[in-house]
C-alpha cells in the first residue's frame, strides 16, 4: 500500500529530488538552452575559451606527474582560499549587501506596487534612482513591439520617467518591476556562472510564470505571488553573485602574481582552477532560503508581506503550515523544479508524483500548469 506524503514534515525523497534541482543549475554541466532575453550573452566566447584552456592544460598536466602535483597542490590552496572569504563574508549580512546590490529603496519598489492605492508620483523618483531599472522601463516603451500602443507622436523617443510609468501602467508594472529587480541581482558579468546564471534565471521565470497560473484560477492577488516567487530565488542569487566575484577577485590575482613570477607552472595551475561549484552548491543549500527573508529584514522590511512569507517558506517544516500565499509559491516552485529536471532527464514519472502528492497540487492545477508557456513570459 502506498503511504501518502501529502503536505506533511518534508520527507527525504523531496528533499532529495529538490536538492537535485540545484545541483544540476549549480555544479551540472548541462548548458541552458536559447532564451528569449539572453543574460551576458557576450560572455559566451569568454566562458567557452576559458574552458577549452583548461582543458587543455588539465590534459597535459595528465602527462607530466611534477607539474600535476604542482597543479593540485596550488588548486587546491587556491580553493581553501576562495572558500575561506565566501564562509567569512556570509557571516555578515553587511558584507552580503555589498555585493548583492539589493538596497532599500528597491524593495520599497516592490512593496509600493503591491498597493492598492499606488502613487505613480512617489514611485518615479525611486526608479529613477535605479539607473538600470530606469534603463530598462525606458527601453520597453521605446521599443518598436511597444510604440504602437502609445498616443500620439510614437515616433518620437520618451524619456521622462514619469511618462515611462504612466504608459505601462500600473498592472504590467507589478509584472515588469520584480522581473527586472531579480534580474539585476543575479550574478551576470562573471563567465565561471554564465550558464548557471541563465539556468537559475529560467527557473525562476518558469516559477513566476507558475505563479501567475496558480493565482489566476484560485482569483488570488497574482502580483503579490508573483513577486514572492520571484524573491524565493533572491538568496541563491546572492551567494551565487557573492561567491563570483570573490572567486574572480581572488583568482585573478594570484593570477597576475603568477605571471609576474614567470612560473609557468604555477601559471598553468592558476588558469585552471575552477570555480568551487560543489562547494558553492554547498552554501546555496545553507544559506539561500534563509537569506531570502533575512536579507528584508537587514534593510528593515520585516514587518512587510513579502518578508512574511520568505521567512514561512524558510522556517515551517511542513507545507499543511503555510498560509495560502507562501503555499501557492511553494507549489509554484515544485512545478517549475519539475519542469527543469524533466528537460535535464533528471526526474521519474514515480518522483514527479511524490513532489504533487507533498505539496498538494490538484489535477485542475496540473492541467492549468501544464497548459502554460514557459519559454516566454507574457507581460506586456
Amino acid at each position: 500500500m502506498a503511504i501518502s506524503v501529502a503536505g506533511g514534515v518534508r520527507p527525504g525523497k523531496v528533499i532529495e529530488i529538490e536538492h537535485r534541482l540545484y545541483q544540476q543549475l549549480i555544479v551540472g554541466k548541462q548548458k541552458s538552452g536559447s532564451m528569449y532575453d539572453e543574460l551576458d550573452a557576450e560572455l559566451e566566447a569568454d566562458a567557452s575559451k576559458l574552458a577549452i584552456e583548461r582543458e587543455a592544460i588539465l590534459e597535459r598536466l595528465a602527462k607530466q606527474i611534477q607539474a600535476k602535483q604542482v597543479f593540485e597542490e596550488v588548486s587546491t590552496q587556491l580553493i581553501n582560499t576562495v572558500n575561506n572569504a565566501i564562509g567569512h563574508q556570509l557571516a555578515s549580512p553587511d558584507s552580503i549587501l555589498t555585493y548583492s546590490g539589493i538596497n532599500e529603496n528597491q524593495l520599497l519598489i516592490l512593496e509600493l506596487l503591491q498597493r492598492k492605492n499606488l502613487d505613480l508620483n512617489r514611485l518615479s523618483p525611486l526608479i529613477t534612482e535605479q539607473a538600470w531599472l530606469a534603463r530598462d522601463l525606458l527601453n520597453i516603451v521605446n521599443s518598436p513591439s511597444f510604440r504602437h500602443r502609445r498616443p500620439q507622436r510614437s515616433d518620437v523617443k520618451v524619456t521622462d520617467i514619469k511618462l515611462v510609468l504612466n504608459f505601462i501602467g500600473v498592472e504590467n508594472l507589478k509584472l515588469l518591476v520584480p522581473y527586472f529587480c531579480l534580474r539585476n541581482w543575479l550574478p551576470s558579468g562573471h563567465a565561471n556562472l554564465l550558464w548557471t546564471t541563465r539556468k537559475l534565471w529560467r527557473y525562476s521565470v518558469v516559477s513566476a510564470i507558475a505563479a501567475q497560473a496558480l493565482a489566476k484560477l484560485h482569483d488570488m492577488d497574482g502580483s503579490f505571488v508573483y513577486t514572492c516567487t520571484l524573491l524565493s530565488q533572491m538568496g541563491a542569487s546572492v551567494v551565487l553573485k557573492n561567491s563570483a566575484k570573490l572567486f574572480e577577485e581572488i583568482w585573478g590575482e594570484w593570477l597576475r602574481e603568477a605571471s609576474d613570477s614567470r612560473d609557468k607552472e604555477l601559471y598553468d595551475a592558476v588558469v585552471a582552477t575552477e570555480f568551487p561549484a560543489q562547494k558553492v552548491y554547498q552554501l546555496v543549500l545553507q544559506h539561500g532560503s534563509a537569506l531570502n527573508w533575512q536579507l528584508l529584514y537587514q534593510l528593515n522590511f520585516e514587518d512587510s508581506a513579502m518578508a512574511t512569507v520568505l521567512a514561512e517558506l524558510d522556517n515551517n517544516l511542513s507545507y499543511k503550515e503555510l498560509s495560502d500565499g507562501a503555499a501557492m509559491v511553494a507549489r509554484a516552485n515544485c512545478f517549475a523544479k519539475i519542469v527543469l529536471l524533466e528537460e535535464m532527464r533528471q526526474i521519474t514519472p514515480q518522483e514527479k508524483r511524490i513532489m504533487f502528492d507533498y505539496y498538494e497540487l490538484s489535477e485542475q492545477e496540473i492541467i492549468r500548469l501544464k497548459g502554460q508557456n514557459y519559454r516566454k513570459l507574457d507581460i506586456i
